[in-house]
C-alpha cells in the first residue's frame, strides 16, 4: 500500500488509513489474495452473482422475483404484488428486516460486508481480479501507475477501462430491470434511446456511476459512505463475532531470526496482514475497526506464514474480542441475541399472518360527491358510487358486486367491471335498498367484490337514505 500504516496504539483511531496528514487520499494497492476462505468466498460471490443477473429473468406467478417500481408505485417480492395500500405490510417487513440486520451484526459482526454485500463482492470479486489479470499484483500496478505513458500503459488502461465500463453497463441494465422490470428494459433496448432518452439517460448515468464507484472510489464507500459501517460502532459488542488478531498470543512482535532462540510472541511482523486488507488498515491494531469489512483476507494470509514457521494456525481468526481476551470459545447465545431473536420472531410472525389473510384485490367504495339519495315507485331507496379495484394478482379477473348486508341489489353502470392483471379499474353503479330495511339516515352496508363466484374482498360504505 502507498503510505504508512500507523500502528501506535491510538493513534490510527484518530483517521482513516486512506488519507494522510494533508487531507489528501492514499491509494490503496491490496495484495492478490489467496488462501481457504478466499476460495470460499469466490464460491459464494458466484453464487449470488448469479441470483443477481438471473434474478430479472426469474417469475413466480408471472411475476418478477423481485421489482422495486418506485415511479408507479408498484413492488413485487418473491412474485408477490404488493401496492401502496399494503404499506403497512412493507413497513412491517421493512422494520422485520432492521431487527435482522441488527441481530445478524451482534451475532456474526460485519460478516455481510465481507461476503455478502454488492459493493464488496463487485470490487474484489470482479473488478479487481481483472485489475490483477491485466496489470498484474500490487507491486505491478504501483510501478505501471508510475511510469510515464507508453504503449504499455496505455494499451493496459484502455482495455480496462473499456471491460470496466462494459461490466458498469452489464450492472446498471440489471439494477434497472430491477425497478421497472426485464420486459419495460428489453422495449427500452429494442427501441433505440430516441423512443426513450429519460430511459436511456437513466440507464447512462447509472453506468457511469457505477465505473466511478468500482474504477476510483473504491473502499471510501465501506469506510466513508456506508451508513450500516458507521452503525457497527453501536450495534457490534465484545461478544460479537469479528475478524480479530490474538496479541495474547502474537504480543510482543518480533521479526524471525535464523538460529534465534525466540521468546517472543508468535507475529513475526511479517505485515503481509497489512498488504493483502482491501481497505489498507492493519488487524492487529485492535478488532472493530471502522474500515474492516471481516473480508478475512488478513486471516489466510497470516495462515499462510504460521505455517511457514510451523506455529499453529488461527493468530488472525474469526473470534469475539471477549473470548480473545478472556482465552475461552466464543458464545453465540447470549441475553441481547436472546432479546432481538425474540422481537425478530414477533414481527415475523405477524407478517406472515398479515400476507396470509392478505386479498387478492383490494376496493374502495366511496358515494358520488354531490348525489343525494333518489326514491323508487316501488318503495326503494338508490344510492351512486365510485368504486376502485387494485388487482394484487397476475391475472384478469371480471368482477361482480353483490350487497352482503339485506336484500337489495347493485346495478353496474356501464359495461361490465373488469379487473387487469396488475391493473386498477374504476366504475360507478347503483345500490338499491327497500326503505323498510334502513335504520335511519346513514346506514352502513356492506359490498362483496366476486370473481367467478368467489368472494375476492369486502367493502364497508355509507347509505344514504330519508329520515322516517
Amino acid at each position: 500500500m502507498a503510505g504508512k500504516i500507523q500502528t501506535a496504539p491510538d493513534e490510527f483511531r484518530d483517521h482513516i488509513s486512506t488519507v494522510d496528514a494533508d487531507g489528501k487520499r492514499v491509494w490503496v494497492y491490496p495484495k492478490k489474495p489467496k488462501g481457504k476462505l478466499y476460495n470460499y468466498r469466490k464460491w459464494v460471490s458466484y453464487a449470488l452473482l448469479t441470483l443477481l443477473f438471473a434474478g430479472p429473468l426469474i417469475k413466480l406467478n408471472g411475476l418478477p422475483l423481485l421489482m422495486l417500481n418506485v415511479v408507479e408505485r408498484k413492488f413485487v417480492i418473491l412474485g408477490v404484488l404488493f401496492w401502496p395500500q399494503d404499506f403497512f405490510i412493507l413497513v412491517l417487513a421493512f422494520l422485520a428486516m432492521v431487527v435482522f440486520i441488527i441481530l445478524f451484526t451482534v451475532v456474526y459482526g460485519r460478516l455481510f460486508c465481507g461476503w455478502i454485500c454488492p459493493q464488496t463482492i463487485f470490487l474484489e470479486m470482479v473488478f479487481r481480479r481483472i485489475e490483477y489479470a491485466i496489470e498484474g499484483n500490487y507491486t505491478k500496478q504501483k510501478a505501471l501507475n508510475k511510469m510515464p505513458w507508453n504503449g504499455e500503459k496505455v494499451l493496459k488502461k484502455t482495455v480496462k477501462t473499456a471491460i470496466f465500463l462494459l461490466i458498469s453497463l452489464v450492472i446498471a441494465n440489471t439494477f434497472l430491470a430491477f425497478v421497472i422490470g426485464i420486459d419495460e428494459l428489453k422495449k427500452i433496448v429494442l427501441e433505440g434511446p430516441q423512443h426513450d432518452l429519460v430511459g436511456f439517460g437513466t440507464l447512462m448515468a447509472f453506468t457511469g456511476v457505477f465505473y466511478w464507484v468500482f474504477a476510483y472510489f473504491r473502499e471510501q464507500v465501506c469506510t466513508i459512505v456506508c451508513p450500516y459501517g458507521r452503525l457497527q460502532g453501536v450495534m457490534l459488542d465484545k461478544k460479537s463475532l469479528v475478524v480479530a488478531y490474538d496479541y495474547g498470543r502474537g504480543e510482543p512482535r518480533a521479526k524471525l531470526r535464523k538460529g534465534h532462540v525466540r521468546t517472543q510472541g508468535d507475529c513475526i511482523d511479517c505485515n503481509q496482514c497489512v498488504q493483502v486488507c482491501p481497505t489498507g488498515i492493519d488487524i492487529r491494531n485492535g478488532a472493530q475497526q471502522l474500515e474492516c469489512i471481516n473480508c478475512t483476507a488478513c486471516i489466510d494470509a497470516c495462515n499462510d506464514i504460521i505455517r511457514m514457521i510451523e506455529k499453529p494456525e488461527g493468530l488472525i481468526r474469526y473470534d469475539s474480542e471477549e473470548a480473545i481476551a478472556e482465552g475461552r470459545k466464543w458464545t453465540l447465545f447470549t441475553p441481547r441475541v436472546l432479546g432481538y431473536t425474540a422481537i425478530l420472531v414477533v414481527l415475523l410472525s405477524a407478517l406472515t399472518t398479515l400476507l396470509v389473510v392478505r386479498d387478492d384485490a383490494q376496493a374502495t367504495i366511496l358515494r358520488t360527491p354531490g348525489q343525494l339519495y333518489q326514491k323508487t315507485e316501488q318503495g326503494t331507496i338508490k344510492n351512486l358510487y365510485n368504486i376502485s379495484v387494485i388487482n394484487k394478482t397476475n391475472h384478469e379477473m371480471p368482477l361482480t358486486l353483490k350487497l352482503l348486508s339485506g336484500n337489495g341489489t347493485i346495478q353496474v353502470i356501464g359495461s361490465e367491471l373488469v379487473l387487469p392483471a396488475q391493473g386498477i379499474a374504476e366504475g360507478v353503479f347503483f345500490a338499491e335498498i327497500p326503505k323498510n330495511q334502513l335504520q335511519g339516515m346513514n346506514s352502513k352496508i356492506e359490498i362483496g367484490v366476486y370473481y367467478d363466484n368467489e368472494l375476492i374482498t369486502t367493502q364497508d360504505t355509507k347509505f344514504l337514505a330519508p329520515a322516517k
